[in-house]
């Protein structure tokens, strides 16, 4: 018989109870477990969940005196573990938690502890704005709950539902690649994308997957990521851009420091080229170019604009690169 999946419901219950118990019966009414999880730091859960991180934590550890933050910080570094311990002994399948500006810093902070492939959604008041700081690197779907997250009323009663049933539509997904090839990871964007494709088919032929990843800031890091957790066999760094953009402030920045640094004990062969590393992709157009600008060479893309580097930024680049590639 097929085991029936289990989803956590993580959340701050002290504020949002009623919206995750709300979760929970969605996902039961749709024939799955739904395993609760209290992350709230404010007062006890209006119900009994599951596991408790205001009752067993908070209280019995005596971190009131830490401040909000404190507490906050505990209980993401507590339930992560949790979480991670829990989908590693095959008990949970996927995970849903909604919230505003706290609930969303707590929530994301949790899924991020989890490999890529299992599902994890989080219902946010803020969604509509720059998420990358808490997605980062992972597969989490945000879901904007439009309104705010204070009782289970008809618009937000729909967009929870709706949640509920992409997160186990998400656990039941039992597709399997039908590759056993080596996986080669690519780097690529826009500036470069014709050199990929050729690369791609060519390493194709010769038998292995090319597993492509958008050099904008958080697509560099995703790959080193994963390659260090042994996803793949080889790396191909077409797309060293990010450095540049890093450098500029520009669209693709956002790498941290363990970009193009060695992969501590693993052997991956990684061949590096600085594809797009003579420019900064910066959000101007032709009718606004900032002044410090003017008199380079500028390919106005869209509403991004690629501008050549200078002699001095050049150099810097190169010192950087070959700062990195010399510590392997």
């Amino acid at each position: 018989m097929k085991d029936i999946p289990t989803i956590a419901v993580v959340g701050t219950f002290d504020s949002k109870g009623e919206e995750h118990l709300f979760l929970k019966e969605r996902i039961e009414a749709r024939g799955l477990h739904a395993l609760t999880v209290n992350v709230g730091t404010g007062r006890p859960s209006p119900f009994r969940p599951d596991i408790d991180f205001y009752t067993d934590l908070i209280l019995k550890k005596g971190l009131m005196d830490r401040g909000r933050d404190g507490m906050i910080q505990a209980v993401i570094s507590a339930a992560g573990e949790k979480i991670l311990q829990l989908y590693g002994e095959g008990k949970i399948s996927g995970i849903i938690s909604a919230g505003g500006g706290t609930g969303t810093h707590i929530g994301t902070g949790i899924m991020r502890v989890l490999p890529m492939g299992i599902p994890k959604i989080m219902i946010s008041t803020v969604a509509s704005r720059d998420m990358s700081s808490v997605v980062g690197t992972r597969d989490i779907t945000m879901m904007h709950s439009v309104t705010d997250i204070m009782g289970v009323n008809s618009l937000l009663g729909e967009i929870l539902d709706r949640a509920a049933a992409a997160v186990c539509a998400m656990a039941e997904s039992n597709w399997k690649s039908p590759h056993k090839k080596k996986r080669i990871a690519l780097t690529m964007f826009g500036f470069i994308t014709k050199a990929a494709e050729q690369i791609r088919k060519n390493l194709e032929d010769l038998g292995y997957e090319v597993i492509p990843f958008h050099a904008n800031g958080t697509g560099g890091m995703a790959m080193e990521e994963l390659a260090r957790e042994g996803y793949f066999h080889g790396i191909l760094d077409l797309a060293t851009h990010e450095l540049a953009d890093q450098l500029r402030q520009g669209y693709c920045k956002g790498i941290g420091p363990l970009r193009l640094q060695p992969i501590n004990n693993r052997k991956v062969p990684r061949l590096v080229v600085p594809g797009g590393l003579d420019c900064a992709v910066l959000e101007f157009t032709r009718g606004d170019i900032p002044p410090e600008f003017k008199g380079r060479k500028i390919f106005f893309y869209d509403f991004r604009s690629a501008v050549r580097l200078d002699l001095n930024e050049t150099k810097t680049m190169a010192q950087q690169l070959a700062g990195k590639l010399n510590q392997d």
